[in-house]
């Protein structure tokens, strides 16, 4: 299970462990003294015979109530790739880099319009991530524009496990659709439903929406999440200034005390069931009113609510990487997209979403994406470290090649040279030579590649099991069968 992590004398942390419970303190002020709003009646129930303190829909947490909800799920998530084998080790610092969801829009590579995403699109995402060595896993990254809502997420993630063997983290619309995609995984999983709670396929991502309001469909997918020891976070996509304070401590406490609420009742509907903390907390740019993605405050805030959550709680964490607030995949979103992938790396975070996002998530760019995983194999290597033995001193080559001499032709260099880095859409040619191969941009770089990927056969994988479940479903639209 390759993943990134930082091999050095020391480890990028903003917060001292006094201070985390600082936070953690802060947290439970607001739990218990301002509460949240709560919109389902059976989490209502489930919290009230718990003995919490309810008034209405506001619900208010004892500080003993979230210290025993802390304990429950386990440190360590294991995602697991088609075929049952393990892919991603969520905990520590293991920091592992995937796709984005539910984009409306594709800037296309080809022609270069900002248009409507569609399923053709999606299929051919799926197999891009898929074919890109350094995407660890994947969501849809678009919108299936001709879809019925109904089956919006099921249309996607079919697609998902048609076209890729990778883990994934899916979004669903409600507890239906998240019972129709397990349905699906399970078809091409051999030991069926029992066999996922064992071997997680994918993460559910949900969310509550900032300020501390939690609404009905994101606790109903909670509860699920948890009764099926399905892997999930919590994760609330807060604008700070606008949904959320502006400082970064304000956001990073306001966005605990929601998650931890969400987890309580997660705890309390499977005490055991696999938790992964983290939120996304980009702030209100105030001229143009959009959250910023790739900010500067955006990824410290992600940083240091992954601190809590590693450090302080012991759980696998969650945020961004990859993503840019420009409207094409220029020198601007590439700048954003490493510096965020970077800062992801060194902040140990586990779970880093959303490579090849534009607009904010508006809408998604391949040509992104493949930028993107060329600047998470360029973080892999970095974060290699550097080995240090004789060997890797080299005092024996040293003495052998001499002053005036070079290691060119030396057995040293020959034995150990392709550790070194090599660039997949990057150029290092002379101008000459460079002038020679066409001139070609990063960007034509990229495209050529999209296109080589993209016009080899697709090779769906299980598509007759995944299209015996995908017929229960009307996609007219005019309803939905029952599923056993």
């Amino acid at each position: 299970m390759p993943s990134t992590q930082l091999n050095a004398h020391s480890a990028f942390e903003y917060f001292s462990p006094a201070q985390l419970r600082d936070i953690h303190a802060g947290m439970l002020e607001i739990l218990q003294e301002t509460g949240c709003e709560l919109h389902h009646e059976g989490a209502l129930r489930l919290l009230q015979a718990a003995g919490a303190r309810i008034d209405g829909k506001r619900v208010y947490l004892p500080a003993e109530f979230i210290e025993k909800a802390l304990k429950g799920p386990p440190s360590r998530v294991v995602l697991y790739d088609r075929s049952g084998n393990p892919a991603m080790d969520l905990r520590g610092r293991n920091a592992y880099f995937g796709t984005g969801s539910d984009c409306i829009y594709l800037r296309d590579s080809f022609t270069g319009e900002r248009r409507l995403f569609t399923e053709a699109d999606q299929v051919n995402a799926v197999r891009l991530a898929e074919a890109l060595p350094n995407v660890d896993f994947l969501m849809s990254m678009g919108l299936i524009s001709e879809a019925k809502p109904e089956h919006q997420y099921q249309l996607q993630y079919a697609n998902m496990l048609k076209y890729s063997s990778k883990p994934q983290v899916i979004v669903a619309g409600s507890r239906q659709s998240l019972d129709d995609m397990t349905e699906l995984a399970a078809a091409v999983a051999p030991g069926g439903r029992e066999e996922l709670k064992r071997k997680p396929r994918f993460l559910l991502y949900d969310e509550p929406i900032s300020p501390l309001v939690h609404g009905f469909e994101a606790i109903d997918k909670l509860i699920y999440a948890a009764e099926n020891s399905i892997p999930t976070n919590y994760s609330p996509g807060m604008m700070a200034g606008g949904t959320g304070p502006v400082t970064p401590a304000g956001a990073i406490t306001l966005a605990a005390a929601e998650i931890v609420f969400g987890m309580v009742i997660h705890q309390l509907a499977n005490p055991g069931a696999p938790f992964v903390f983290g939120a996304g907390m980009s702030n209100l740019d105030m001229a143009s009113m959009q959250p910023s993605y790739a900010s500067p405050e955006a990824m410290m805030t992600q940083a240091g609510l992954c601190e809590l959550g590693r450090n302080l709680y012991r759980l696998p964490t969650w945020g961004f990487a990859g993503c840019c607030a420009s409207k094409v995949a220029d020198t601007q979103a590439i700048n954003e997209a490493a510096t965020y992938i970077f800062m992801a790396g060194l902040s140990g975070t586990n779970v880093n979403h959303d490579l090849g996002y534009l607009e904010f998530g508006l809408t998604y760019s391949f040509d992104l994406l493949v930028m993107a995983d060329e600047s998470v194999s360029q973080l892999r290597r970095v974060f290699d470290g550097i080995p240090l033995s004789r060997e890797t001193q080299a005092l024996d080559a040293i003495r052998e090649v001499g002053p005036g001499g070079n290691f060119l032709d030396c057995g040293h260099t020959l034995d150990h040279y392709r550790e070194n880095w090599f660039p997949g859409v990057s150029d290092r040619n002379t101008f000459e030579r460079w002038a020679q191969l066409g001139s070609l941009t990063m960007e034509q770089r990229c495209k050529a590649k999209i296109a080589k990927i993209l016009n080899e056969p697709p090779k769906p994988q299980n598509a007759d099991k995944i299209g015996a479940v995908l017929d229960n479903y009307d996609r007219a639209g005019t309803g939905r069968a029952n599923i056993s």
